[in-house]
């Protein structure tokens, strides 16, 4: 199990908390992916919102690519995952974005490919937001003119969206052939698009059962394009680990109590404008990205254990938010992912 974590871009994860201790700032996001970077963490994503929607939109929140670029100048080992959404981007100047911080992080840079879902954010910016589908479609020849360009030493392409000739993009990525595109999504065009152009899965929350399910398709989908299996497979998960099954449920009662609607302004937009195969309920969209459903609620002991079941069905990155996170990051650092290698060892030894 590789271990990630969500960077605190929004000054927190909880839509009914106001102050998490977590600032939106870059001296904090810094402080953490410092601190996670020496307690073994293996991965940071840094979502894509012009808008806060966790606190309001009213509320300051960091921009992610340049805070990626910033960040790869600063650590070391750990992969700085990016989120990029094509209804923003230009795919000809993302790519030579995505190269040059590759080349600051040496080859540590990875992206998470977003089609999008928030009308009201994309009309404030301008975004080019249209129908489900065809948001997919853009995300098709954007994908294929940044993997284009990251391989061929000239490339031209004209789409419906999207047209460019003979164009140059040099230096190149570290990475070959590329740096690793993560996707999620559970609409049938969706996943038509992880399961031809991109490398990995990520997934937000879950059961252990839907997660299995999820996994399981996807395989069989990538299996049918000839391609090589995806490279990874990864999950939202909001983490409560406490000394007592109590005291981590009265934590989980706390944070999922309704007193502030401002963080629910995209609420809407979340569930009508993308196509999601569970029914999302206000306690689910209490924390960010489904993070309570994979249930990582309890003692270290009892985390430990639902992690390896999340292991056992093909999981094998985590992606965790935690609330406050510095703190409960070095918590889960400590207390959690040793408990989890003992547990296999155990297992594997009977």
């Amino acid at each position: 199990m590789r271990y990630g974590f969500w960077l605190p871009i929004f000054g927190g994860w909880l839509r009914n908390v106001e102050d998490e201790t977590m600032p939106p700032t870059f001296d904090y996001a810094k402080k953490v992916i410092q601190s996670a970077e020496k307690w073994g963490y293996d991965t940071t994503l840094i979502a894509e919102l012009y808008l806060n929607d966790i606190k309001g939109t009213k509320e300051d929140s960091l921009e992610a690519w340049s805070t990626a670029a910033a960040l790869a100048a600063v650590t070391e080992k750990i992969e700085i995952m990016a989120a990029v959404r094509p209804v923003f981007h230009n795919p000809a100047i993302t790519a030579k974005m995505a190269a040059n911080i590759d080349h600051i992080s040496n080859g540590r840079f990875t992206l998470n490919v977003v089609s999008g879902w928030w009308a009201e954010e994309a009309k404030q910016y301008g975004g080019d937001f249209t129908e489900h589908d065809e948001r997919y479609d853009r995300t098709i020849e954007f994908l294929e003119i940044v993997k284009g360009l990251w391989t061929e030493d000239t490339f031209s392409y004209e789409g419906k969206f999207y047209k460019i000739e003979n164009t140059e993009l040099s230096p190149k990525p570290v990475q070959r052939p590329n740096p690793t595109l993560y996707a999620g999504g559970e609409s049938e065009k969706g996943k038509q698009v992880i399961t031809s152009l991109c490398d990995a899965y990520v997934m937000h929350g879950g059961t252990v059962q839907e997660i299995e399910t999820k996994i399981n398709d996807i395989k069989e989908r990538r299996d049918a394009t000839g391609q090589n299996p995806l490279q990874s497979f990864g999950l939202a998960a909001y983490v409560i680990c406490r000394d007592t099954e109590k005291e981590a449920l009265e934590e989980l009662d706390r944070i999922t109590t309704v007193k502030d609607a401002s963080g629910y302004s995209g609420f809407d937009d979340f569930t009508s404008k993308s196509e999601l195969e569970q029914q999302i309920k206000l306690q689910d969209y209490s924390v960010s990205n489904r993070g309570l459903r994979p249930n990582l609620v309890g003692t270290p002991e009892q985390i430990a254990k639902q992690i390896l079941a999340f292991e056992a069905v093909g999981v094998d990155l985590l992606l965790l938010q935690s609330s406050p996170q510095l703190e409960e990051l070095e918590r889960f650092s400590k207390q959690v992912m040793p408990l989890v290698e003992e547990l296999r060892e155990s297992v594997t030894n009977i």
